[in-house]
């Protein structure tokens, strides 16, 4: 009987709310990193997407 409840307790059946916390913060961690690499680049592009907008259009801002 006490080694049927051992096995039962020792079972790793699916994944806790700790590996799930750990996961969410390495695809943040991820996310951010993205961010901070490419946010020069995306606004840069933004920018002179609106400055041809602005210019073709008479001079509207964005």
């Amino acid at each position: 009987m006490i080694t049927r409840i051992r096995t039962t307790l020792r079972r790793d059946e699916g994944a806790s709310a700790v590996e799930y916390g750990l996961l969410l913060a390495a695809i943040a961690a991820v996310i951010v990193a993205v961010v901070f690499l490419l946010g020069g680049k995306v606004k840069t592009a933004f920018q002179s997407t609106c400055t041809s907008i602005s210019t073709g259009q008479g001079g509207t801002a964005c």
